[in-house]
């Protein structure tokens, strides 16, 4: 299962089925579970672990040393989770000492061609990542996030959960859960709810998200003015309790 032109170093701990394509070089601090495919010119360095059943195609790198100048060589960390389909050219990240020492991508992750993931980035469950999405350090990516083709997030951002970005999106600010985003720099255009009927939400879910967005992006209101609208609002409405407590976590600002 490993081509006789890969490297594999000393110390690199590879589970069962593992398969490591032509002239891959697998670092010695690496860690890849079982059923995992690694194709051919790939390189994973630094301590990375990689889960089981991922696809990693030609030509990626995993592992390297963040594009940080802070960085001093600290032992920090990319984990990769399991199920993930990453795709030509990507290149991921090592955290550093500043944040928390770890860059992370979960589960279920369906991440396509030239995609950066920086230093420290979060990124959640069954996120879909189009061609040359790029996200720059401290990056946060909740679960089902859809981010369009030539993406690309500022450092600290953080993108909710089911949300999903057009073709050249620029993200200076946070986009609040169910939103979708759309220009340069991201504006919001109504609540995703093609995709939300394909994850199951019911009729009722969905109209009481809409009237959250309008209720935020619509009334006027000023962003404490709605956010305490929302609070009376979820008593009745539960599937709005993931945007009030986006909003309470909100750094940057969300996107206008």
């Amino acid at each position: 299962m490993i081509h006789q032109t890969a490297i594999v170093q000393a110390g690199a701990q590879l589970g069962e089925n593992v398969a490591v394509g032509p002239y891959s070089i697998i670092g010695e601090h690496v860690e890849i579970g079982d059923n995992t495919i690694v194709g051919p010119h790939v390189v994973i360095s630094g301590r990375t672990r990689i889960g089981c059943e991922n696809r990693i195609f030609q030509f990626c790198s995993l592992g390297e040393v963040p594009q940080d100048k802070k960085y001093a060589g600290e032992p920090t960390c990319l984990e990769i989770g399991d199920r993930n389909t990453i795709r030509e050219f990507c290149s991921f990240n090592l955290g550093t000492a500043l944040d928390a020492g770890v860059t992370r991508v979960g589960d279920d992750n369906w991440i396509m061609a030239y995609v950066h993931i920086a230093h420290d980035c979060q990124v959640g469950n069954r996120t879909v990542f189009a061609n040359n999405a790029q996200l720059a350090g401290h990056v946060h990516i909740d679960d089902w996030a859809i981010l369009g083709g030539y993406t690309g997030v500022h450092q600290f951002c953080r993108v909710g959960a089911h949300t999903m970005t057009a073709v050249g999106t620029v993200v200076l600010q946070d986009i609040p859960p169910f939103v979708m985003a759309a220009g340069n720099t991201a504006s919001p255009f109504g609540i995703n709810a093609e995709g939300l009927k394909r994850r199951g939400f019911s009729a009722e879910a969905l109209l009481a998200l809409k009237r959250a967005y309008r209720t935020l992006y619509k009334s006027g209101l000023m962003l404490d003015e709605a956010r305490a609208k929302l609070a009376q609002e979820v008593v009745a409405h539960p599937e709005i309790q993931p945007l009030i407590d986006f909003l309470a976590v909100s750094k940057r600002g969300i996107i206008r």
